[in-house]
């Protein structure tokens, strides 16, 4: 229980009058504090401290595309007779409330009251923690102001595109079996012959080369359905105006390689890197998925260091890279010459942070014309390590590759 402002205005006026009278010496005027004790007096005896509800939470889905409503209901049924209940939902303040998510209900024992409202969800996690109560009494003068925990959260997944794949789906790698897409064990054709490793089923060594080199020979094939796919995010904080953009770009483009039943995974360049392994199938798609939605832009940019190591010990040899950057630092652009250094093939996906800034002046427009010339510089220098997608961010994404792949 605490006073309220109301309170301690009150207190103040008696507190003068007494002073007053102390110092004119007309005690007389102690009474006038009489009605002020006396509201003071009803006010505690009427106040009632115990705030005995049920509040429960409905969250019409917990996992919608960014910029989606969602409804939000949240039910509170009261124990006992309460007057005058302020309820408001701790929405999380990375949403956008549409509506009103709190209310003041009185109550009679056994009443059900709802408060509904929808917000429209952006990309990332966003977490509900509790809701808060405060119950006054009937004179304004304490009030006690507590939360309620109710857990909840909401995912906002990124947009994803229909877009053409920006390579070759072709890729060398041993394939034994049915392959896992919906045409199976298509695509299949002779690459190479090359010397027998530990692990290597028995059923592909070459008998007939064997004998000739007078060593172990297996036979490595080369599958238009098998090429394993990375996904490499520059998590620059300098990216920060396209950094959704560039979620969407790598939602798609896993979407597509899911759809065409190749093998993928994601680098996100954090502080600490986020390495998810190559894999196939709906349920890994849905957990790199849930990775980019989480992602956020980070102020330490070491994607150059990080691309360096990971090449050498996470990323399968010979995959397919699609390194999405809006090519802003120099740490970026060595990271891409790294993976070429490296023998990877890579492709690059750029979305342009001036595209979409409309400038107010014309000192804003000459900086934007410099910028953007800067940039399209480093982009020419990079046209020789990597098919370079310069993405305007006025057009579809699809629309950005076709102008490259032709």
């Amino acid at each position: 229980m605490k006073a309220t402002g109301r309170a301690y205005s009150l207190m103040t006026v008696a507190w003068v009058i007494v002073i007053m009278s102390y110092l004119l010496v007309r005690w007389e005027g102690i009474a006038l504090t009489l009605p002020i004790l006396t509201i003071f007096l009803l006010s505690s005896l009427l106040f009632k401290p115990t705030i005995d509800i049920e509040v429960s939470r409905e969250i019409s889905s917990s996992r919608v595309i960014e910029g989606q409503k969602v409804t939000v209901k949240l039910r509170i049924k009261a124990k006992s007779k309460v007057i005058s209940l302020y309820i408001q939902d701790l929405t999380p303040n990375s949403v956008e409330i549409i509506g009103r998510n709190f209310a003041v209900f009185s109550f009679n024992s056994g009443d059900e009251r709802e408060i509904k409202y929808e917000i429209k969800v952006p990309r990332g996690y966003h977490k509900f923690e509790g809701v808060r109560v405060v119950y006054r009494d009937p004179l304004g003068l304490f009030e006690e102001d507590k939360v309620i925990d109710l857990y909840d959260e909401v995912i906002g997944v990124p947009q994803i595109e229909d877009i053409i794949t920006p390579y070759t789906t072709k890729g060398t790698k041993i394939t034994i079996g049915h392959l896992p897409s919906p045409r199976l064990g298509e695509g299949l054709e002779f690459h190479a012959i090359r010397e027998y490793q530990p692990g290597d089923p028995i059923k592909i060594i070459n008998w007939k080369a064997t004998a000739k080199l007078g060593k172990i020979m297996v036979n490595e094939f080369e599958s238009e359905r098998k090429v394993d796919v990375v996904v490499i995010i520059d998590a620059t904080y300098k990216g920060q105006s396209v950094f959704d953009y560039m979620m969407r770009a790598a939602s798609s483009v896993l979407l597509d390689a899911l759809e065409n039943g190749m093998s993928f995974g994601i680098l996100i360049s954090e502080a600490v890197p986020l390495m998810i392994n190559v894999d196939y199938g709906k349920r890994h798609f849905f957990r790199c998925i849930d990775a980019l939605s989480m992602a956020k832009p980070d102020k330490n940019n070491l994607i150059f260091y990080q691309v360096e190591h990971l090449s050498k010990t996470k990323i399968p040899p010979r995959a397919q890279i699609v390194f999405i950057s809006p090519f802003l630092t120099k740490e970026s652009e060595e990271a891409l010459i790294a993976l070429y250094t490296r023998g990877y093939r890579v492709v690059a996906i750029s979305p342009d942070p001036y595209s979409t800034y409309t400038p107010q002046t014309k000192e804003e427009n000459l900086a934007i014309k410099l910028l953007s010339l800067k940039r399209k510089a480093r982009l020419k220098k990079m046209r020789k390590y990597a098919v370079i997608i310069d993405w305007n961010l006025k057009k579809s994404l699809r629309s950005a590759i076709m102008e490259v792949i032709k």
